[in-house]
């Protein structure tokens, strides 16, 4: 079995992934075997197209785009704001970006979204992308969800978290729809939240730059930020050994990290917990913090 991570802050954390991918290569077996970096995934924060966190990427596209090719990593680009309307589609910025990402290099990127509008304008003037049905849907009814699923459309789909142990049903999948699925691992949401949703939408509203509030979020634990040992609690998390003994065993590969605006400090963390060998961690870490270009705080 190999599992595949989907990783974040394809953007954000430039500078991380500059200074990880290298190590990664060189010292492959500082890492588990049986994972491998599935795609990197993220928008820059001046991204009208973006949904789920607001963005704060600001690295140079071109970068991006080179340092993806180098290390033969999909891209993704995440447009999953779910209030796009027609006159959106001809933003600039946003067309430019799949012009960039379309065919760049041997490796094939793809598209995270939510609107179906969006969709079928990318399909129509992009066709060198595959799409990932977005979490932000929030897909928390298994018959909706394996109706996501049963859209060609997408090459993957993200449930919402809330399904993640759903064992009963996942598991009596068949395999074409198995390989479609990808958990969301490590998200911190509150277990029984009910206004997922709006704060998906209240992201949509100021990525498309409208006056709003900001959402308040209604977890009693929300001021503290996030934590991944808090995370490590949710009823939904997907850990290690969860993939390795549970997942992978069942047929599911595909594993998308949170963690887009939490800082690279913490996305390093993310890095060596899920990929890399315990007898590493330290090496990696003190390879990644002596790196003088990188600032982690």
């Amino acid at each position: 079995m190999t599992a595949y991570y989907h990783l974040p802050g394809l953007f954000e954390f430039y500078e991380l992934y500059k200074a990880f991918l290298p190590l990664y290569r060189a010292h492959r077996e500082y890492f588990y075997d049986w994972c491998e970096i599935g795609s990197v995934y993220g928008a820059p924060g001046d991204c009208i197209w973006g949904g789920g966190r607001v963005g704060f990427g600001e690295e140079e596209p071109l970068n991006v785009a080179d340092l993806m090719e180098e290390y033969g990593i999909s891209a993704r680009l995440t447009f999953s704001n779910s209030l796009l309307r027609k006159e959106h589609l001809e933003d600039k910025r946003c067309n430019y970006l799949c012009s960039l990402f379309e065919k760049n290099g041997e490796t094939e990127n793809g598209i995270i979204l939510y609107s179906d509008l969006l969709l079928d304008y990318i399909k129509a003037n992009y066709p060198g992308f595959y799409f990932v049905s977005s979490t932000t849907k929030v897909l928390t009814d298994f018959k909706d969800f394996e109706d996501e699923l049963n859209r060609e459309d997408f090459r993957y789909v993200v449930p919402d978290f809330r399904l993640n142990k759903a064992f009963d049903k996942l598991n009596n999948l068949p395999q074409l729809l198995k390989d479609k699925v990808e958990f969301l691992c490590n998200e911190c949401c509150r277990y029984d939240c009910y206004d997922r949703k709006n704060c998906y939408e209240n992201v949509s509203r100021k990525s498309l730059g409208e006056d709003c509030e900001d959402h308040v979020c209604v977890s009693p634990t929300a001021g503290s930020g996030y934590r991944f040992s808090e995370a490590m609690k949710n009823p939904g998390f997907i850990g290690i050994e969860d993939i390795t003994k549970v997942y992978g065993p069942n047929g599911f590969t595909n594993f998308k990290i949170e963690g887009r605006s939490l800082g690279s400090a913490i996305i390093l963390e993310f890095l060596l917990y899920y990929m890399t060998k315990p007898e590493y961690q330290l090496k990696v870490r003190e390879d990644i913090y002596l790196d003088s270009m990188l600032d982690l705080f």
